[in-house]
C-alpha cells in the first residue's frame, strides 16, 4: 500500500523558509500543504513561487488556527523571528501538530523545559531544526573523533561572522525580536561543540567556566561575542559569532596527534580535512543530496512516522543544554530582552 505524502505548513515565510521549501519540493514523499504568515501578500508570494509544476497547490492564509485545523497538515515548521518561536510552538503542541522549529528553539532554557514537558503531555513530537547536526560531513568527522584518529582531544576554535549594515528593525538588532549574534549564529558554534565533544568523549563534559565579552549594538544587543568555553576535562572551546565583521568561519579540534579542519561555512560544510602529526592531509567531500536541509526533515518525518517524541540526533536534553549554555554566555555579556 502507498505511503501518504506529507503534509508540510510553514509558519513565517522569511528567508529561511525558502530553503526549507526547496528541499520539501525535491524529496520525494512529502509536499508544502499551506504557508502562514502575518502579512498575506508576502505569505501568497511564498505560496506561488513553490507551487511549481507538477506540485501541489499551495495554500496561503493569515491564520495560524487555520494552519492547525488544517487536516492534510501533517506537522509544522515554524521559522519566525526567534522572540515568536514559543507561542507558535505551544499553540501547534495544543493542537497536537507535530513542531520542527528553527533553532533557538526558544530565547532561554526555562522556556524551552516548559515547551518540551508540553510535548510530553500532548504526546507530540517536537525538534529543534539544527540541520548541521544531520549533515554527512559532520557524522564523519564525528566518526573520526570517536576512532581517536587524532588522540585526546585538547581543544576546539571557530568563528561564524558576517558584516551586515546595522538597522534597527532587522531581526538581527531588533531586542524586541530576540536579536543578537549568539541566538542566531553563536548556536552553530555551540552545537558543534557539544556534538565534538561528545564524539571525543562518550558525552560531553560538564561546564565548569565561561569567559565571555561582546561589543553591544546601539539597540544593545550582541554584534560581536568572542567566548571561551572550559570544560572540566580540560578542554577548551574558543568562538567568536559577529554581525558585524567577517572571519575564516571555519570549526577546528586541536588534538594530541593532530588536527580537524572543517572548512569555511562550517554549519553548512562538505569539506573537512584530517591531518595527523607526521602523515599527508586526508580531506573528504560529502556533498548534499538537495540542499543540506533534507537530512533534518527527513529524521523528523521519519520521527513523526514512527511515533518518537524527539530525534536522536537532536534531543530535547541537547536543547536545553546549549540554551543553559546560552543562558550562561548571556548573564556575562549582560543581552537582556524586553521579554526575559
Amino acid at each position: 500500500m502507498a505511503v501518504k505524502r506529507f503534509g508540510w505548513a510553514i509558519v513565517g515565510p522569511g528567508a529561511i523558509a525558502h530553503r526549507f521549501a526547496d528541499a520539501v519540493h525535491r524529496s520525494d514523499g512529502m509536499h508544502l500543504e499551506v504557508i502562514q504568515g502575518r502579512n498575506i501578500e508576502r505569505a501568497t508570494e511564498f505560496a506561488r513561487k513553490w507551487s511549481l509544476d507538477n506540485a501541489l497547490p499551495i495554500r496561503a492564509t493569515e491564520s495560524l488556527d487555520e494552519v492547525l485545523t488544517n487536516e492534510c497538515v501533517d506537522a509544522v515548521y515554524i521559522a519566525t523571528p526567534h522572540a515568536f518561536h514559543g507561542d507558535a510552538i505551544r499553540a501547534a503542541l495544543l493542537a497536537k501538530k507535530p513542531v520542527l522549529c528553527e533553532k533557538p528553539l526558544v530565547t532561554d532554557a526555562g522556556k524551552a523545559k516548559a515547551l518540551i514537558a508540553l510535548a510530553h503531555e500532548q504526546n507530540t513530537f517536537l525538534m529543534e531544526a539544527v540541520w548541521t547536526r544531520f549533515l554527512p560531513l559532520h557524522e564523519t568527522v564525528a566518526r573520526w573523533l570517536q576512532a581517536g584518529e587524532i588522540g585526546a582531544v585538547r581543544s576546539m576554535q571557530s568563528s561564524f561572522c558576517f558584516n551586515v549594515p546595522f538597522d534597527p528593525k532587522s531581526r538581527l538588532f531588533d531586542p524586541a525580536q530576540a536579536g543578537g549574534a549568539l541566538l542566531d549564529i553563536g548556536i552553530y558554534n555551540l552545537t558543534l561543540t557539544r556534538m565534538m565533544l561528545a564524539a571525543s568523549f562518550g558525552s560531553c563534559p560538564p561546564l565548569e567556566h565561561v569567559d565571555a565579552r561582546a561589543t553591544l549594538s546601539p539597540t544593545a544587543v550582541d554584534q560581536r561575542l568572542h567566548a571561551t568555553l572550559h570544560f572540566e576535562n580540560g578542554v577548551a572551546s574558543q568562538f567568536v559569532c559577529a554581525t558585524d565583521s567577517d572571519g575564516d568561519n571555519r570549526f577546528r579540534v586541536f588534538g594530541e596527534r593532530g588536527v580537524i579542519d572543517i572548512e569555511a561555512g562550517f554549519w553548512q560544510a562538505t569539506r573537512a580535512t584530517l591531518t595527523r602529526t607526521g602523515e599527508a592531509p586526508v580531506a573528504i567531500h560529502h556533498p548534499f543530496r538537495v540542499n543540506g536541509f533534507e537530512y533534518e526533515i527527513e529524521a523528523a518525518v521519519d520521527a513523526i512516522r514512527t511515533g518518537r517524541l524527539e530525534c536522536e540526533r537532536m534531543t530535547h536534553v541537547e536543547t536545553i543544554a546549549i540554551l543553559e549554555w546560552m543562558d550562561r554566555i548571556r548573564a556575562k555579556i549582560d543581552v537582556r530582552y524586553p521579554f526575559d
